[in-house]
């Protein structure tokens, strides 16, 4: 395998080889079945990043690792989208960043002191919006030229204090409006550009929410993944129970398929747990509606991907290019 490494800036694409495998893990029951269906890498061409010691980033495509990066700043990656034009846009506690196909930084806004942002999405080409946790908290739109706050409101918490646990995802639908995860009050809240609520629900637990075309919403989080209607009621739910081979420990975010499968990320914690890779567990798992495992995801070495919490699919255009947040464009 050849290696490479490539300093753009603050950017360097890692070698391979180059991430380190922590070793050892006290718990000796199998994580995962030792054969994996859905043929590994090739299964999909897929973004990647997640919540780690390091913020990488990957592209996947053919089942190998066509461009990977390192952004050398502070902080972890929470949300991250690879844009229409090649941008990829994330989210990593203590800023927000754009950086272009070629791995510039094109734009980027640092968290002021005793905030988090750990959430964001790009609207259009010139604006983008964001989530501040804090106290207090605030969704804030951005002028990405200018610099200039066009809109911003404040969102409510269940510990103002508690910063670092109040946001972690949060999603525009197709109708313009903000479906929020409010991790510290176990809820899920549309609010409409304004910061008017228009609708929300109880979901204990909740770390992420995104819209369905159907109108429904999806959540994932400790308790598992629900899709829910607007009446609040579970049209369907998956919990780690339901796929007892594979040893789900931290849910973040789940994706609903073109296909009508569920893809399942399974977030490792550096910070609290050493990897034995005799032992990994499966970084994703696509499930069918009645939830069977179609495809899971393991790659902790020969490429080392690192902890999952983003895995966005390119089989098919899965970045709006025209999305909206009331009369924001």
């Amino acid at each position: 395998m050849k290696r490479f490494l490539i300093t753009i800036g603050w950017l360097s694409a890692v070698t391979l080889s180059g991430v380190s495998i922590i070793q050892a893990q006290t718990n000796t029951a199998p994580l995962a079945p030792a054969r994996l269906p859905g043929r590994g890498l090739a299964r999909h061409d897929f973004f990647y990043a997640g919540e780690g010691k390091q913020e990488q980033m990957f592209i996947v495509r053919d089942g190998k690792v066509a461009q990977s990066y390192v952004y050398n700043g502070r902080g972890e990656i929470s949300d991250a989208t690879l844009m229409a034009n090649g941008d990829i846009f994330f989210a990593h506690q203590f800023g927000v960043t754009e950086i272009s196909a070629d791995r510039r930084v094109v734009w980027n806004y640092d968290a002021p002191t005793n905030t988090e942002i750990h959430t964001g999405q790009p609207i259009g080409t010139n604006r983008v919006w964001f989530i501040e946790n804090g106290d207090p908290a605030k969704l804030v739109v951005m002028n990405k030229a200018t610099g200039a706050v066009e809109r911003e409101f404040v969102l409510p918490v269940g510990n103002p204090k508690g910063t670092h646990g109040q946001f972690r995802h949060a999603r525009l639908t197709e109708s313009g409006t903000l479906l929020v995860a409010h991790m510290d009050l176990g809820r899920v809240c549309e609010y409409d550009a304004t910061g008017k609520e228009l609708w929300s629900i109880k979901v204990p637990g909740i770390w992420s929410v995104a819209p369905l075309k159907n109108g429904n919403i999806l959540t994932a989080g400790g308790r598992g993944v629900a899709e829910l209607n607007r009446k609040g009621e579970t049209v369907w739910k998956w919990t780690p129970p339901d796929t007892p081979a594979y040893r789900m420990a931290n849910v973040q975010q789940a994706t609903r398929l073109p296909n009508g499968n569920t893809l399942i990320n399974n977030w490792f914690n550096e910070w609290s747990g050493k990897l034995d890779s005799n032992n990994a567990p499966v970084q994703a798992i696509e499930i069918t509606s009645r939830k069977k495992v179609v495809w899971a995801l393991r790659s902790w070495s020969d490429p080392n991907l690192g902890p999952s919490t983003t895995i966005q699919l390119l089989d098919k255009k899965s970045v709006p290019e025209n999305v909206r947040f009331g009369e924001f464009k």
